[in-house]
């Protein structure tokens, strides 16, 4: 019974120390932690305490050769104040000649610019509305066209300037461009017929020409014409605002019964039977170089007119 109870105290014994004894870690050498102390705090070994000397050296023969030297300064600041004592010692306008330069271009451009604006006149620089068509074609109530004066070649004009004289209204003149926008007249029946847009024009109708840009009718009474004395041709009213001063009857030249584009006509208002004439007397003032438009009562050689540019509608088909 003793020798049992003994042997299993010793069999306890032994597990006892087993559990309480772990075998150190395998690859870890014993007392591993001490020598990465001794390893840390060891002195560094004669040929890296020559390399850190050289280092060292290095470093400070760098940094003396990184600073300037203070001669080189002293150089600098000599040079520099002379090249400032230089551009001061120039004169103010070789020094501001530039400006100056840029300025006087500047003035001598915005004076052309107000040259222009008060000499050229502006019936001379308008661009036409319309482009000329195809020749021969035949002239229906509603065209734009513009009325060329047979012997002199120009073109039948009016603009927003009144006469001096007579009647105080629009005036009409003959325009030597063809570039002219203030030339074109649309062609208008007389509000007594039945006529409407796209109608053929007969010999010996009642037309209206009404200016594009003023809106205004070309007209004539009993004044006397600015020049000649004549019968004064005007432009007068509005859209809504056309009396019988307004009515000229087509005579076409020739045997054309229809009006085209290529023939010859005449232009008779009904109120005083005047021909719309023209002659090579010109306006020296407000007009200056434009002729004199007039009604004269006799058919002559300077009452025929021609239609040249315009845009003409094609004539509308009878129902």
């Amino acid at each position: 019974m003793y020798k049992t109870n003994h042997m299993e105290n010793h069999y306890c014994h032994r597990l006892f120390s087993i559990c309480i004894h772990k075998p150190p870690v395998a690859g870890t050498p014993a007392g591993g932690s001490d020598l990465r102390k001794q390893s840390a705090v060891a002195p560094p070994s004669g040929q890296q305490q020559q390399s850190n000397n050289s280092n060292v050296t290095r470093r400070r023969t760098v940094s003396s050769n990184s600073r300037p030297s203070v001669p080189t300064r002293i150089v600098y600041k000599e040079a520099l104040g002379s090249s400032l004592e230089t551009d001061l010692d120039l004169p103010f306008w070789q020094r501001t000649w530039f400006i100056g330069l840029l300025l006087v271009m500047a003035l001598s451009f915005f004076g052309l610019a107000i040259f222009l604006f008060l000499t050229l006149d502006s019936d001379y620089t308008s661009t036409p509305v319309y482009a000329a068509t195809s020749e021969g074609v035949e002239i229906t109530y509603g065209s734009v066209l513009k009325l060329m004066h047979e012997k002199t070649r120009f073109r039948l004009h009016s603009h927003d300037v009144p006469y001096g004289s007579g009647s105080g209204q629009q005036s009409v003149t003959g325009f030597p461009n063809v570039d002219d926008a203030n030339s074109y007249w649309i062609v208008r029946p007389s509000p007594e017929t039945s006529a409407k847009q796209g109608d053929s024009i007969k010999s010996g109708s009642i037309i209206r020409l009404q200016h594009m840009k003023t809106r205004r009718w070309l007209h004539s009474h009993l004044h006397a014409s600015p020049i000649s004395g004549n019968l004064e041709v005007s432009c007068f009213g509005d859209d809504g605002n056309s009396d019988t001063g307004d009515y000229w009857r087509l005579e076409i030249e020739g045997s054309g019964k229809t009006w085209r584009q290529d023939q010859r006509i005449r232009l008779r208002h009904v109120d005083t039977l005047g021909y719309l004439h023209s002659h090579d007397k010109k306006y020296s003032r407000i007009a200056g170089g434009q002729q004199e438009v007039c009604g004269v009562r006799e058919k002559r050689a300077d009452n025929v007119w021609l239609a040249v540019e315009g845009v003409y509608l094609p004539v509308s088909e009878s129902k």
